[in-house]
Order: structure tokens, then C-alpha cells, then sequence
């Protein structure tokens, strides 16, 4: 590992600590280094709070020496006003000689402004350090930035013959258990991380989910889900006033009335996938979870709408029932749980 290679890694451990809180933001961590020594360290802690080459600046207990430094980032110094002022001008105003930074803002309205400011103000800048390790820690925003819908995760538990449930009619019929108690748990931390979660009509109709995040410490997701005819009783527990309630349907209104529900009225005879990952996007859902069923899974695979998945495969076996989705397990992450392994994948995003 370089020298520059060992700052910036720290400079990634630093960003990881924004997990949960910089969101929509990336998480971005930076270091100055004086003579081989850290004299400062920052990262961004908050949504429109003071980012991390701010942080890191205002760190530093001998400000005079910001003149012979450097100052290595995770991701590139912004050149605009957003929530807060732009970060070149203080790495200027502090006349910081030479910046080091791991990847270039993925933003095209963005990237490469902050990089060219400094040059021109006659800042030695060097780009591509970890640059990898850099785009896969803010792999979410790298799709918000790049294709301008949220960040999609599919997750769903299947039996080892390949059947994520019973074929049901009546939510009275009892759902195939699957998971268990710890994976169940682990799915509910994986609501925490996230601004959506979503479900089509039957997984609605037939398990009566709260998609709430219960079992974990954290905030609960913006409910999801489809309902083209109306189909969800207005008693169902996807309504109740745990959290907000996006109802993708026909235009023209929704029979259920709550205040904590917003309808939104879209064209069922064209991409439905694309227009709901619009219609997100636009309501600053930046991340979503697809957890069911398997048709609405399998539309997103199809029409490689997706960035990861976590398929849980159970050691016990259904014989029949609904097919899981069809997805390549090729350069699947396993991890061994009591009774199912877990596949983690990842789409390619650039």
C-alpha cells in the first residue's frame, strides 16, 4: 500500500461513519496530512451539515500549517452552493497546496468542476486513489447521480427446491415460513437502511405485511405498493399509521382515504417499473427495497432494474408452489446462517 493509498483508506473509514445520516448525500471522509502525520480529520456527519473537508479543516489545532499540507477526500470538493457553501473555496482560502482525491463527483452537472477550480487556483490535484473502494462505499449514489432513480435492492427467502411460498387464494391460508427468527431480524435492519420499501398487490392482499422495521433500532421505510385495482381492504396493516403510504394505481383517485396515504396515478399499459422508479425519485425516495412477490421481482430482474439482492436459500424444501424469481448466482457473497445460506449480489452500475 502507497503512502497516498494508506491516507485515502483511512479517508474511506472515516466516510463509513455517515452511514444512515449523510443519505441522499454520499458519505465522504477526508484527512490533512502534514509531513506524513494526520493534523486533521473530518467526515460528512449530517444531511446538509458541514461536509467533510470542512470538518477535517476546522480539526486542525495548528491552522498554519494547512500552507505545507495535503488534504486527501474520498470523493471530489463541490464547487456549488447547495445546503452548504462550496468546499474548493475553503481548501483555497486556506491555500492547501495539494488535494488527493479518490473519484470525481458522478453528478454530470458536477464532476470535474471542483477538480478544475482548483488547478486553476494552482492546487496540485491528483484523482483515482482507491478509486474502486471509493465508488463501491457510495454505490447508492453513484445510481441516483448517474441514472436518476433510487438505488434498487431486491431481497426474498426461497426454499431449497426453489419456492418462495404455498400458492394461496385467501390471506387466511398460512404463508410458508421461510425465514427464521435471526434472518428475519437481519431483513428488518435491512429496512433501516433504506427510504422505500415496496410490495405488490398479493404480497399486500395475502400476508398482510406492516413492512415496518420492528426488530431493528432505526427508522422505518416510506411504504410502497401497487394496487392498480383497488384490491388492498382499507383495514389492511400496510395502512396503519406507522408510516407514509405510496400507492401506485390507476389514475383517477383511490377509494382508501388516510392522511398518512399519497396515490399516484400511473399508466399500467406502459413500463410500470421505470415510471415508479420516476415518480421515487421525484418524492426523494433515493433507495428502495423490493421485497415481493415474485412477479414484481422478477419484472425488475428482467428489465435489469436492480443494483443488489439478498436471496435467502432455506435448507427446507416446499415440493411446490410459487416459483422464485430467476436470477444469475453467479459471483454471489454467501453467508452461512442457522438453517439457509444467504447470497449477496451485486448489479454493475458504470
Amino acid at each position: 500500500m502507497t503512502t497516498d493509498e494508506k491516507f485515502m483508506h483511512r479517508c474511506l473509514q472515516l466516510a463509513q461513519k455517515g452511514e444512515g445520516f449523510a443519505r441522499p448525500n454520499p458519505m465522504v471522509g477526508a484527512v490533512i496530512v502534514h509531513n506524513g502525520q494526520i493534523i486533521g480529520e473530518g467526515y460528512h456527519r449530517q444531511f446538509a451539515e458541514a461536509h467533510a473537508e470542512v470538518n477535517a479543516v476546522h480539526s486542525v489545532k495548528e491552522p498554519a500549517l494547512l500552507p505545507s499540507s495535503t488534504l486527501y477526500v474520498s470523493l471530489e470538493p463541490c464547487a456549488h452552493h447547495g445546503k452548504t457553501p462550496p468546499c474548493v473555496e475553503l481548501v483555497i482560502e486556506k491555500k492547501i497546496p495539494k488535494v488527493v482525491i479518490a473519484v470525481s463527483d458522478p453528478n454530470p452537472n458536477v464532476s470535474g468542476k471542483g477538480i478544475e477550480k482548483m488547478q486553476k487556483a494552482g492546487i496540485d490535484v491528483t484523482v483515482g486513489i482507491l478509486q474502486k473502494e471509493a465508488e463501491e462505499l457510495n454505490r447508492a449514489f453513484f445510481v441516483n447521480q448517474l441514472y436518476k432513480r433510487p438505488y434498487v435492492i431486491l431481497k426474498w427467502a426461497q426454499s431449497a427446491d426453489g419456492f418462495i411460498d404455498h400458492r394461496r387464494s385467501t390471506a387466511e391460508e398460512v404463508p410458508a415460513q421461510i425465514s427464521n427468527e435471526l434472518t428475519h431480524s437481519i431483513v428488518h435492519k435491512f429496512r433501516t437502511r433504506v427510504q422505500g420499501i415496496m410490495v405488490g398487490t398479493d404480497t399486500a392482499v395475502l400476508d398482510n405485511p406492516k413492512l415496518t422495521a420492528r426488530k431493528w433500532f432505526g427508522n422505518s421505510p416510506v411504504r410502497i405498493v401497487i394496487d392498480r385495482e383497488a384490491k388492498i381492504p382499507s383495514n389492511a396493516a400496510i395502512f396503519n399509521d406507522d408510516s407514509t403510504v405510496i400507492v401506485f394505481t390507476q389514475p383517477g383517485g383511490y377509494p382508501v382515504k388516510k392522511r398518512n396515504i399519497k396515490p399516484i396515478g400511473i399508466d399500467f399499459s406502459g413500463d410500470t417499473n421505470r415510471q415508479i422508479l420516476k415518480h421515487l425519485f421525484t418524492e426523494k425516495i433515493y433507495s428502495v427495497l423490493i421485497e415481493g412477490g415474485a412477479r414484481l421481482l422478477s419484472t425488475f430482474i428482467e428489465k435489469d432494474l436492480w443494483d443488489e439482492a439478498y436471496i435467502e436459500i432455506a435448507e427446507k424444501t416446499l415440493i411446490s408452489g410459487v416459483k422464485a424469481p430467476d436470477i444469475s448466482m453467479d459471483n454471489a457473497v454467501t453467508k452461512k446462517y442457522l438453517g439457509s445460506i444467504q447470497h449477496h449480489l451485486k448489479n454493475k452500475i458504470t
